[in-house]
């Protein structure tokens, strides 16, 4: 099975509450995934970043390993071996910075954190609260920074019971173009080494 497809089988396999704290979350996890990468749509993201909004919290739907703390779960970060099998920087920067975005947020805005759903609040405290100042300028220079604040931005907005988006299947689509985009210049390098 590849990668994709078992993107796929994930979410369509999840009971749908696999969120942290599921039981303050108003949608199931494919629901929010949906909604967050349609804002990115929306905000003329590019491809790249709309498959990080898609994927940000897939690591929630990752086994477990044996004694994980199951609601601050790093769930980003087990989402990186993950998704660099198939997938660059681009989309897994971002993805693996969206809990760090959070807390630069909560440092710089003062309302920021009255904006987050109870369960986001909850785990903030769980994840380090705001970021110090020198947290904050290491978060800074950072590429992918930016992406990631964006992607958090959505995420913090993705949460709508009942909200229409493109199903599934669009977004696989998005995932298997750029998959293909990331093998055809490897193919078109390895024939320009050409035997003279």
């Amino acid at each position: 099975m590849s990668v994709i497809e078992r993107i796929g089988s994930l979410f369509l396999g999840s009971d749908g509450r696999a969120r942290e704290c599921e039981w303050l979350e108003p949608v199931s996890m494919l629901e929010h995934a949906l909604q967050t990468a349609q804002m990115a749509e929306w905000d003329d993201a590019d491809e790249a970043l709309v498959a990080a909004a898609f994927l940000h919290d897939v690591g929630r739907l990752l086994p477990m390993p044996p004694g994980a703390d199951r609601v601050d779960d790093v769930h980003e970060l087990r989402a990186v071996a993950f998704l660099s099998e198939t997938f660059g920087p681009g989309v897994v920067e971002p993805v693996r910075l969206h809990v760090q975005a959070k807390r630069y947020l909560v440092a710089l805005d003062p309302g920021y954190a009255a904006c987050l759903s109870p369960a986001s609040r909850f785990t903030l405290k769980l994840q380090g609260n705001a970021m110090t100042a020198f947290e904050i300028q290491w978060f800074e220079e950072l590429p992918y920074a930016n992406e990631a604040v964006r992607l958090r931005r959505w995420d913090d907005r993705a949460n709508l019971p009942g909200k229409r988006t493109a199903p599934l299947a669009w977004y696989l689509s998005l995932l298997e173009s750029i998959e293909q985009q990331q093998v055809e210049p490897a193919r078109t390098a390895i024939a320009s080494f050409g035997v003279a």
